[in-house]
């Protein structure tokens, strides 16, 4: 097997021996990477075939002026937070691309905004996750703001604790030095399109049969995918996407995040199988939908295999 061999011959994005420097440098720094953000070691092998030319790829993306802003889409558990983890360490010490990452996670609503939606909307919008429970003019500011930093600003970055469900106070939000080459906006529903009227008719699910019985809370969501998130959506210059094998899966790879979150909790935070189960039907609707659609709007779609490897990968 090739090192690119995920690559289309026409567009492989570094020559031999620029591939075989850059290896020799990064590989023997790669390991501490994993082990700091206590990834498995196997990952170690994708460093050639997928992480470096992906960054080696965006880092010739970047515009002359300005950042390159990056949406990365994939479902719970597909590997977007490691992916950016990776892909910002490479292309700063490989390329000298200043990146910062921004979780659409992040963005969502205090449990007290999200409540007051719940009692003046709809009570399925306490939960967050689906659009309509972030809050899009800070994402609109912050990617505002990191476009048009001046050198030396600090940025701070809101960070959502789901172990609570509430957003960080101020004071442990990330900060970020601007400017930058490129941003990271990752999430499950970023690039997400609405879907036609008539789509919304039926249920996918008990949850909305038996608790949007009348479809209110589903034509909400999808109002707000017309509305602010596709103004936000509409500042991606590039649009990649972690395409899952089949919905099915979420519910096993969202089981594991939430082992990891228990682990790194104490305990505290985690979530039985009935409640999962519960909690996963929320997004159900539009996760099939963007498998439907968005492989054939996403400027890269990178196909994983039930171990959550990527198998295949297409440039549109």
């Amino acid at each position: 097997m090739q090192a690119f061999d995920l690559w289309p011959a026409t567009s492989t994005p570094l020559s031999a021996s620029e591939r075989a420097k850059l290896l020799n440098f990064l590989q023997p720094l790669f390991g501490g990477q994993l082990a700091l953000h206590q990834l498995p070691g196997k990952l170690a092998a994708e460093l050639p075939r997928l992480y470096l030319p992906l960054a080696a790829w965006l880092n010739q993306q970047r515009p002359k002026r300005g950042p390159l802003l990056v949406g990365l889409n994939g479902s719970q558990g597909s590997g977007k937070s490691t992916l950016c983890r990776l892909l910002k360490w490479i292309l700063e010490a490989a390329f000298n691309c200043r990146t910062g990452i921004i979780s659409i996670d992040d963005l969502y609503l205090p449990k007290a905004a999200r409540q007051e939606l719940a009692d003046q909307v709809h009570p399925l919008l306490a939960t967050r996750g689906v659009p309509g429970t972030h809050d899009v003019p800070l994402g609109l500011e912050l990617f505002s703001q990191l476009k048009q930093g001046t050198t030396g600003a600090r940025l701070a970055i809101p960070r959502f604790n789901k172990a609570t469900d509430d957003r960080f106070p101020r004071e442990d939000w990330d900060q970020v030095t601007t400017p930058v080459d490129l941003i990271l906006f990752e999430g499950w529903c970023v690039g997400a399109t609405a879907q036609a009227d008539e789509e919304l008719a039926e249920p996918v699910n008990q949850l909305e049969l038996k608790e949007d019985s009348d479809g209110s809370w589903r034509r909400y969501v999808n109002a707000q995918l017309q509305g602010p998130y596709r103004e936000l959506f509409d500042q991606l210059d590039l649009l990649l996407m972690l395409k899952i094998p089949t919905w099915e899966i979420v519910y096993h790879w969202r089981k594991r995040q939430e082992e990891q979150l228990a682990a790194k909790q104490g305990g505290f935070g985690i979530m039985g199988e009935v409640a999962l189960h519960r909690f996963i039907m929320h997004y159900e609707r539009l996760t099939k939908h963007q498998l439907q659609v968005l492989p054939d709007i996403a400027d890269l779609v990178l196909s994983l295999n039930q171990q959550q490897r990527v198998t295949a990968l297409q440039i549109r």
